[in-house]
């Protein structure tokens, strides 16, 4: 029996495939064969692999969701469950470092996901949601309850980190003016 001619082994577009190989390698090779001309950038490129992690994680959620029965709160259980595999060390209120940025020594805090890092991903799915045929006013990467998450684990974060996450202002451009100033004036020379 040959299992690699591909009468006998299809591949499917269906997003009720549950095993991420098959998932992944047909979903790569869709977007290989749709733009061949164009390399997609970095930020497409991660967008794709968000979208793809989100809809596997839907598939996999116990009852399976599809995507329009998603609401904001389905997003803030895939938030959470993304945590277990950050890197970012956040202090609990107990621990001897809490607010301290550079802790002199290792402690039994957990690694979660970096404040940064969620609200870029939000960013991302929330522009693959509307690109997939989403409505914008029934965006759940955009609901009330997902903005509230986000500034509660951004203030946390930086109360346990000892970092602050002030919107950065832009500096004022210096102003160049037409006529040179470091020129001095001609002194008048009194002749008499």
């Amino acid at each position: 029996m040959d299992l690699s001619s591909p009468s006998t082994n299809p591949t499917y577009s269906s997003p009720a495939i549950t095993s991420p190989t098959t998932t992944t390698t047909a979903i790569t090779t869709l977007a290989t064969t749709t733009s061949p001309s164009s390399t997609p950038s970095r930020y497409e490129n991660q967008k794709r692999r968000d979208w793809n992690t989100f809809c596997q994680y839907l598939r996999n959620h116990r009852p399976p969701l599809s995507l329009p029965m998603c609401s904001g709160a389905h997003v803030l259980e895939f938030l959470r469950y993304l945590d277990q595999f950050g890197k970012t060390k956040v202090h609990n209120q107990t621990c001897p470092f809490f607010g301290l940025p550079n802790p002199p020594a290792p402690c039994p805090c957990p690694l979660r996901q970096a404040w940064g890092s969620l609200d870029a991903l939000i960013g991302r799915l929330r522009a693959a949601y509307e690109e997939h045929g989403g409505r914008p006013e029934g965006n759940p990467f955009g609901a009330k309850a997902v903005r509230i998450y986000l500034r509660e684990v951004r203030d946390f974060q930086a109360k346990a980190r000892g970092v602050s996450y002030e919107k950065k202002r832009k500096r004022p451009k210096p102003r160049v003016t037409a006529t040179p100033q470091s020129a001095p004036a001609p002194a008048e020379s009194s002749a008499g």
